[in-house]
């Protein structure tokens, strides 16, 4: 039942990032029309886009996951709403990079442009703050029912609070204007999903992780 899904994953961020990226062409400016500078392969705009797209990975493989372990319509409709709009914003990031002619990889630790190259390094593949390790996303795909409705919910609300602290991070620090853009409309839609979540836990007889 999952190869399905996680094909239709694929695809998704495939088509996702196609499209996106003439999106990212047409909206690398200034905000007055002007093109806007290149950023340099270790400023805040190429970090905060690297590590953003692997971030977002995450969230879609994981939403695509209990897609296939439940059959609550609330879940099933917030997880894809996720993927959706976490591939959509990957491919934007990645479509940026390409337009920057910048490597989408580094051989700095993930969050160095945060200035938190030491600390940000997790264990079990978190790569950044509010990621799941890969025993945790190995549960959850064992997992079925309530128990990964409630798993999910959880995993998905620290990952979000990860990637808000993120988004913040290039509020305060991108220069390119586009980018920043991105980075606000992202605070605001997983602030608004971290809130709703916390009402689903709730209705669960459960809570988000401290």
């Amino acid at each position: 039942m999952r190869r399905p899904a996680l094909a239709a994953s694929a695809a998704v961020a495939v088509l996702a990032a196609a499209a996106a990226t003439g999106w990212a062409v047409a909206s690398a400016d200034d905000g007055e029309g002007r093109a806007a500078p290149v950023p340099a392969a270790d400023s805040a705009d190429a970090g905060f886009a690297r590590d953003m797209a692997v971030h977002h990975q995450q969230a879609v493989e994981m939403s695509y996951v209990v897609r296939d372990r439940t059959d609550d319509e609330e879940v099933r409709r917030l997880a894809y709403d996720i993927a959706q709009t976490q591939a959509n914003q990957r491919g934007m990031l990645l479509g940026w990079l390409d337009l920057w002619e910048l490597p989408k990889v580094s051989a700095d630790p993930p969050m160095t442009w945060m200035g938190m190259g030491d600390a940000a390094a997790g264990e079990d593949g978190a790569l950044m703050p509010g990621m799941a390790t890969d025993a945790e996303m190995a549960r959850l795909g064992r997992l079925n029912g309530r128990q990964a409705e409630v798993f999910y919910l959880q995993l998905m609300t620290d990952h979000h609070r990860g990637g808000v602290h993120m988004a913040e991070g290039c509020v305060r620090a991108c220069e390119v204007e586009a980018g920043k853009r991105l980075a606000r409309g992202m605070v605001e839609g997983q602030e608004s999903e971290i809130r709703l979540m916390a009402a689903m836990l709730k209705t669960r007889g459960a809570a988000a992780r401290p």
